[in-house]
């Protein structure tokens, strides 16, 4: 009897441990994996926008620097001679407006003297014209008074003469307004030139403008000669020397932004159809085979390169030849974020990895401790 019971417990033991093994072939085997893993990051390429000798180098290749920090720069000089000569223009474009100001100021002025010249001229006239009919009457009368012998051929003389001399006046004084208006159009034709040249009145000026935007110009260029980290990363196959020339807009180092870690799995195309954004993800670095990382599927790639009817040798398609029995599943990438990431394990961007992908989780959210894939399956 004890004998039975010994095999009995000893088959006990063996199923549960076979029932076991079967559970985590299927929590490792039936949920999608591959071993086509790899750790990539956001690698920003560090280029100048200015051109010139470098002049300092603090970093080394591999360091770790935080947004602000100084990477290298270009020497400032040539470029603090520019920011002094676009303020000294700017001080001159400030006195040349004025100046155009001041002759807005004089047209105006000119303008306003024949207006008021006109105005005088005008009321001469009508002045004159009162005269005039009054100096007209007085010789008829005494033109008619002179037959009764009521008045001397003198005072009749006398009378015409102030006539005539009143009808002169009226002519000048026309002509003074014919002047004063001709006078008036220069000063206006004047003044609208004074104002072409001036255009806006203060810091609208087109000419203080451009003044402005050339010193900010400047201003930034010389600003541009210190490159600065954009992100905490590391700065990575750096190949700059003191004195190299920096080119603008040329790369001249990478920087590898620590907050954007993420792994591609590349799995099969029969193995994502049951994988969902938010699904649990387990990721075995290589580096750490040990140490299981935990994140989440975020999204799944909806294309790939195509190789078959690209473009080949004289412009025809290349077809690839392929096995009418095997047809070999495609890779489909699948992006997945960290949830967290100790310390102690460093990144690096390329090294490969596995990646389990637990699907049906993104819903239940379930949270229970995943071991690392067995060494099978890394």
């Amino acid at each position: 009897m004890k004998k039975y019971l010994k095999y009995l417990l000893t088959g006990t033991i063996v199923a549960v441990a076979v029932i076991l093994v079967l559970f985590k072939y299927w929590e490792y085997v039936v949920n999608p994996w591959t071993r086509d893993g790899q750790v990539r990051a956001e690698v920003i390429q560090i280029t100048s926008r200015v051109s010139g000798p470098i002049v300092a180098l603090p970093i080394q290749d591999n360091q770790f620097v935080k947004a602000g920090d100084l990477l290298f720069e270009i020497d400032p000089r040539t470029f603090q001679a520019s920011l002094d000569q676009a303020r000294a223009q700017l001080d001159e474009t400030g006195d040349s407006v004025q100046a155009l100001e001041k002759q807005v100021e004089a047209a105006r002025a000119g303008v306003n003297t024949s207006r008021e010249s006109i105005a005088q001229a005008k009321s001469s006239i009508a002045q004159l014209r009162a005269t005039i009919a009054k100096n007209k009457a007085e010789y008829e009368r005494k033109k008619n008074l002179l037959p009764q012998k009521a008045t001397s051929q003198r005072s009749v003389e006398s009378a015409q003469a102030s006539y005539e001399v009143s009808l002169q006046q009226k002519i000048a004084a026309e002509a003074g307004l014919r002047q004063a208006q001709s006078e008036l159009a220069q000063s206006q034709a004047n003044l609208a030139e004074a104002q072409a040249q001036l255009g806006a009145i203060g810091d609208a000026n087109s000419q203080v403008r451009a003044s402005l935007a050339a010193v900010r110009q400047a201003e930034l260029d010389l600003e541009f000669t210190q490159v600065k980290a954009p992100v905490d990363g590391y700065v990575t196959n750096l190949n700059l020397r003191l004195g190299s020339q920096a080119v603008e807009n040329q790369p001249a180092l990478a920087l590898v932004d620590i907050n954007s870690y993420w792994i591609d799995g590349f799995f099969r195309e029969n193995t994502i159809a049951d994988i969902r954004a938010g699904d649990r993800a387990v990721v075995t670095l290589m580096t750490y085979s040990d140490r299981p990382l935990e994140g989440r599927v975020d999204s799944i790639g909806w294309g790939i390169a195509q190789q078959d009817g690209s473009t080949g040798f004289d412009l025809l398609p290349s077809i690839s030849p392929t096995f009418e029995w095997i047809r070999l599943a495609q890779r489909v990438p699948v992006r997945i974020h960290f949830s967290d990431v100790p310390e102690d394990i460093k990144l690096r961007v390329g090294t490969t990895c596995s990646v389990l992908v637990m699907t049906g989780t993104a819903e239940n959210g379930r949270n229970k401790a995943v071991p690392a894939a067995p060494k099978a399956l890394q």
